[in-house]
């Protein structure tokens, strides 16, 4: 099992919805495949931090879907899809979501199960980069300052 840190953007208040079970897939578009792809899998753990945050939540994976090379109708069909509440949910409309990923090339859709707050604790982020969105580790303690 991997540990995972996905550091989220304050100002979309995605950490509240993943809690109310209202955001049920965590996903992350790219143009070329950085982490977690092919490095995240059912079972993991994932922590979420708000950027500037500490870490204040956790989720189990339930189940992973990695897409690539897709083409506009495929992206179409995966944000309708998976896009809703309960789901992505998307910061914006259907539509918005389509725009600000038709140029996207990789999509991970990690499914979350059993959200849980956690002790707020902070992270150590030297050697990952600063801009950094995502981490992976075998042991979150390897990150976390004491």
């Amino acid at each position: 099992m991997t540990h995972h840190l996905a550091i989220m953007k304050k100002s979309w208040k995605l950490i509240d919805k993943i809690l109310s079970g209202e955001k049920k897939i965590e996903s992350r578009w790219y143009k070329s495949r950085i982490s977690p792809w092919n490095r995240i899998n059912a079972g993991d753990k994932i922590f979420f931090k708000d950027a500037g945050m500490p870490v204040t939540v956790t989720a189990e994976v339930e189940k992973v879907l990695q897409f690539h090379d897709f083409s506009h109708t495929k992206l179409r069909e995966m944000i309708n899809e998976y896009g809703g509440a309960g789901k992505i949910c998307f910061r914006s409309t259907l539509d918005e979501a389509f725009e600000s990923n038709k140029d996207k090339r990789y999509c991970i859709l990690m499914f979350l199960k059993n959200p849980q707050k956690i002790t707020p604790f902070e992270i150590d982020k030297t050697g990952f980069g600063n801009a950094c969105a995502w981490i992976s580790v075998d042991n979150i303690n390897k990150i976390k300052v004491s």
